[in-house]
């Protein structure tokens, strides 16, 4: 049986990022917080440990006011490897990770890398994205509010202090139960561990879009010569369809286009190339069907980018 696990990190930083080995970390775990919850999301289980730095042997000023933790207090921790070896083993089997905001599960995977433990996954892992969640059920789906306004927003009892691991990851866990199986369905992907193989891309389409998370390039040309990234196929009926607003970038970066499907109407593309940690590229790719006012905007945002790009 698999479990939801809420969990929290807080982490430390120095005055600037530490090489070792060719790998590099910019911000060391210092707490682990979690909650687990059964499949009827009732709490079963608790977790806490304190971890004494290995690398940043200082306490950065910002992170101490905030986290209100001391080396003094981190002196009597583990190891990180022991306190990910003990979280993990607590997790259980195939846990469904949850964390306010997406860089918990990068930055667990990125001090697992460093510390030479293995990654969770061999590509993008699910989970779920508690603060863009709590977005899509009580706002407008855009924002990002902190978890000290959504917990004041939902009226939910805060006696216990924010900023310490086990303490925001019961706040995340009482935010979590509140949502509903049209809302977890939006599962989110971290990319830590990017795809390498055509077989492990993620294509996943939800109740309004399509998303796409590709396998790595060489370079930016040869995404951009790549049929399948650069195809406006409808998502729904499968088909090639013709491009309305051909392709542009406001920044060399992102690349949007807007496709017309006879039988849905038009479909804006997006196209974001990103870089993985080993320095190579990647593609998340959106498509999404838009009403004809925003077709207009998508063609004076053309207009005007292609005017400031002329020589």
């Amino acid at each position: 049986m698999s479990n939801y696990i809420i969990f929290d990190l807080e982490w430390n930083q120095g005055e600037a990022p530490v090489t070792v080995d060719g790998k590099t970390l910019s911000f060391e775990i210092v707490e682990i917080g979690a909650v687990k919850l059964n499949e009827e999301k009732k709490k079963v289980g608790e977790f806490s440990r304190l971890i004494k730095p290995q690398i940043h042997k200082q306490m950065h000023k910002i992170t101490g006011k905030l986290i209100h933790l001391s080396m003094e207090d981190l002196e009597d921790g583990v190891s990180f490897q022991e306190a990910a070896s003990d979280f993990l083993e607590w997790c259980g089997e195939d846990p469904k990770f949850c964390s306010w905001g997406p860089l918990d599960l990068t930055e667990f995977q990125r001090n697992l890398d460093f510390f030479g433990m293995p990654l969770l996954s061999d590509r993008p892992l699910p989970f779920y994205d508690v603060q863009k969640l709590y977005s899509l059920a009580y706002d407008d789906g855009r924002t990002r509010k902190s978890l000290e306004s959504a917990v004041e927003e939902l009226g939910l009892e805060s006696d216990i202090p924010f900023h310490r691991a086990l303490s925001d990851a019961i706040y995340t866990a009482e935010i979590f139960k509140g949502f509903g199986e049209k809302i977890l369905s939006k599962i989110s992907f971290d990319t830590y561990v990017t795809p390498k193989t055509k077989k492990q891309e993620i294509k996943i389409i939800f109740d309004n879009y399509e998303k796409y998370i590709s396998r790595e390039f060489d370079t930016k040309e040869d995404i951009l010569e790549n049929m399948e990234i650069m195809s406006t196929k409808c998502y729904l009926c499968k088909k090639n369809i013709r491009r309305k607003v051909k392709w542009f970038t406001p920044n060399g970066k992102h690349y949007y286009a807007v496709a017309y499907c006879e039988k849905h109407g038009f479909m804006k593309a997006k196209v974001r190339i990103k870089k993985a940690e080993n320095g190579r590229l990647f593609v998340i790719k959106t498509c999404r069907f838009i009403p004809v006012e925003d077709v207009e905007d998508m063609k004076s945002k053309q207009r005007k980018i292609k005017k400031r790009q002329k020589p």
